[in-house]
């Protein structure tokens, strides 16, 4: 949506020679541009204030939850937010890599008549190992496998809560980051109709918006991998696109100017 919005600034038909739309509908994308700002800066309010917030506090719920008592009820598990272990045979187990997509699950029943799938990031090192049959432990909390454990061996399931909250803030940063292009590009628009460059399409805004996703997850999945605070992802991004975007307007200038 951000790549349509922002793509009408670029050359095409019925624009003029000079590249630029007409006035008419020049302020018709400025406000487009600034609705689309203003519904992505809402976006990353929920991310800050509610997503980023509630997977922390899920995360340290998490952490700090204790094995439940060996004759505990559901009610009692409910209650106390605990840790339960249960024993269940495995079905199937699936590892698919197909183009894009890739599919990491296991099927797993009881003595009873349940039977259910377990959803994995990736295949190792427990997945891989898993054959129809096996007797496998699981771990409960929250009604979710988040554990499954074999002779040692241990997964995290895709339910487990993880301390991945750069990845939150990254995708928070992107939504912000967009609603400042969209909003500067649509406010030019609707107070220089006739004259607004350089803020359009090509160059300037394709190649700030390309800036904008790789500051985001360039910054944000070394933070992962890394583990550093996930308070360094917005201040990290908003000085990468800050330094670019200068950067970026310089060399327009200078290339407008008759410059290298």
């Amino acid at each position: 949506m951000a790549v349509r919005a922002m793509a009408t600034a670029g050359i095409g038909p019925g624009r003029g020679g000079d590249g630029l739309q007409p006035p008419g509908r020049a302020r018709l994308t400025g406000v487009l541009l600034i609705l689309f700002s203003v519904a992505s800066a809402a976006l990353c309010y929920v991310a800050f204030t509610a997503w980023l917030p509630s997977d922390r506090e899920r995360y340290q719920d998490y952490r700090s939850a204790e094995q439940c008592p060996a004759d505990a009820t559901a009610q009692v598990r409910a209650e106390k937010d605990c840790l339960s272990t249960w024993h269940f045979t495995v079905v199937k187990a699936e590892i698919k890599n197909s183009g894009k997509t890739s599919t990491y699950k296991a099927t797993l029943k009881d003595k009873d008549s349940w039977q259910g799938v377990v959803r994995f990031g990736d295949p190792g090192p427990l997945l891989k190992r898993l054959k129809p049959d096996d007797q496998v432990t699981a771990t409960v909390w929250r009604r979710e496998i988040v554990v499954l454990s074999k002779d040692g061996i241990r997964q995290n399931s895709s339910e487990a809560p993880r301390d991945e909250l750069q990845m939150n803030a990254a995708l928070g940063m992107l939504a912000v980051l967009l609603a400042a292009q969209a909003f500067v590009f649509g406010a030019v628009r609707l107070a220089r109709p006739r004259h607004y460059q350089p803020f359009t399409w090509s160059p300037y805004g394709k190649w700030l918006l390309i800036t904008i996703v790789s500051a985001c997850f360039g910054v944000g999945l070394p933070a992962v991998w890394i583990g550093l605070p996930w308070q360094i992802v917005p201040i990290g991004t908003v000085l990468v696109v800050v330094c670019a975007a200068v950067l970026i307007h310089r060399r327009l200038r200078r290339r407008s100017a008759g410059g290298v």
